[in-house]
């Protein structure tokens, strides 16, 4: 079992288990065994945080299934090794350096002597924002539902929220809280926090707290600090421009809304479609120039060691100066000042290459099990699923049989990631000391 096997066959243990116990009769509201498609498709969906549903989660579930859906969405946002290292570390086992190189690769870390501080940092760090989030969306909820019901609302969605899951227990998702900038605030901030990264974070909360210490130390911001954070912020203003130029007229989703609601619906917009399945507007509805550009936004994605999922916010940064680099004549790919190594320019176009090809074969699949269904919204639901972004053009209940369990394997594929997948197949490469010649050919 390389580290690659013990990753992907961790998480199918994970959606098993959750299917296994989404099936028994406590987890539904009529006390009825579930059918096991919709407990694969559920339980698959909440532990690879996607947020794609073929049931309203909030009436057909019970509470306790409710509760077990949560618990997945958990364990998928942390992670396989997150969650398995926690475990070990509660019951004060030692980690092997199988497990250190495990964890290094699925949070995708240089670091491998703090592994577990690093763990405990993320445990910690998660609670905070999840609890809090919890605590600032309880009165608003408070206003529409008893107190407890309210508690259950808040501390559900922020969950979901941070993990990136977009699983909700309302029918129409936060449609009937668009109009609240309170509501759509705190998720959005939820999601930005979880789609960014651990490493950002814990940059950005030692710079805080040396400002609040008053250390004059200067801190330098690592390279992946500063294009994750660029990258991110540039790819939230061009969605939001873009959502409000398009829907501006359309009067099923922003076109009856006054200006500041326009504004504040194209911003959360253009927040969840990289990340998270929450939606305040009808996707379905969406033009299809705003569908197309949705499927831009949710194929990027998040960044890397975040709950999102996509080709990663770095990858795409990565390429576009690759390509500045070509066009200027220059041989280095730079980035604030520091160059990038070629294995990681390398790995970045496996990366979307893998993923493209990913897309188009699943696409041509649902399109010959679905032949019904309007090509667009296959493809906006294929990106969706690999990007385990969860948004849906309304089709997905609507799927054969077959294309829900091409949906299932997708989600699969763009939790674990594509590189990790090839690699717990066809194994861990070998080094090799034979170098073969060099020839240069025609490109472009």
């Amino acid at each position: 079992m390389t580290v690659s096997r013990t990753v992907c066959v961790g998480f199918l243990t994970v959606i098993t288990v959750g299917t296994l116990l989404l099936m028994l009769p406590l987890s539904t509201a009529t006390g009825e065994w579930n059918n096991p498609i919709v407990a694969l498709f559920t339980a698959t969906s909440a532990v690879c945080v996607t947020g794609l549903i073929v049931v309203d989660t909030g009436s057909y579930f019970s509470p306790l299934g409710q509760g077990i859906i949560l618990l997945l969405i958990q364990l998928g946002g942390l992670g396989y090794m997150t969650a398995t290292t926690l475990l070990l570390l509660l019951l004060g086992k030692r980690l092997g350096l199988k497990d250190r190189l495990a964890i290094q690769q699925s949070l995708d870390t240089a670091e491998l002597s703090s592994a577990a501080s690093l763990i405990k940092s993320i445990i910690a760090m998660t609670m905070i924002f999840e609890l809090s989030g919890a605590f600032l969306l309880m009165p608003r909820f408070a206003n529409d539902y008893d107190t407890g019901h309210s508690l259950w609302l808040s501390l559900f969605h922020s969950i979901s929220a941070f993990n990136n899951a977009g699983f909700s227990l309302f029918a129409d998702s936060l449609v009937q809280y668009a109009r609240s900038p309170w509501i759509s605030g705190v998720i959005a901030a939820l999601v930005i926090l979880g789609g960014i990264g651990y490493q950002v974070i814990m940059e950005m909360f030692i710079w805080v707290r040396d400002r609040i210490r008053r250390q004059r130390k200067h801190q330098v911001f690592s390279l992946h600090f500063k294009v994750v954070t660029s990258t991110s912020f540039v790819l939230l203003v061009l969605g939001t421009l873009a959502f409000f130029a398009v829907e501006f007229f359309n009067p099923a989703t922003l076109g009856t809304e006054p200006l500041n609601m326009k504004l504040l619906e194209a911003s959360f917009q253009s927040v969840i479609m990289r990340t998270a399945g929450f939606n305040s507007i009808d996707i379905g509805a969406m033009e299809t120039s705003s569908l197309f550009i949705a499927i831009a936004l949710m194929f990027i994605g998040a960044s890397p060691g975040s709950t999102g999922g996509g080709i990663k916010t770095t990858t795409v940064r990565i390429l576009l100066n690759c390509t500045r680099t070509v066009l200027k004549g220059e041989d280095e790919v730079l980035a604030y000042q520091r160059e990038i190594p070629d294995k990681r320019v390398l790995k970045a176009v496996g990366v979307v290459v893998a993923s493209g090809m990913t897309v188009v074969m699943v696409t041509i699949l649902l399109s010959l099990t679905d032949p019904g269904i309007e090509f667009i919204a296959l493809l906006f639901e294929t990106v969706s699923a690999f990007a385990t972004v969860g948004l849906s053009t309304g089709i997905t209940s609507e799927l054969s049989t077959l294309g829900q369990l091409i949906i299932i394997i997708t989600m699969y594929i763009g939790r674990v990631g594509i590189l990790l997948l090839m690699s717990a197949l066809l194994g861990d490469p070998r080094p090799s000391t034979i170098h073969y010649p060099e020839e240069d050919l025609l490109v472009g």
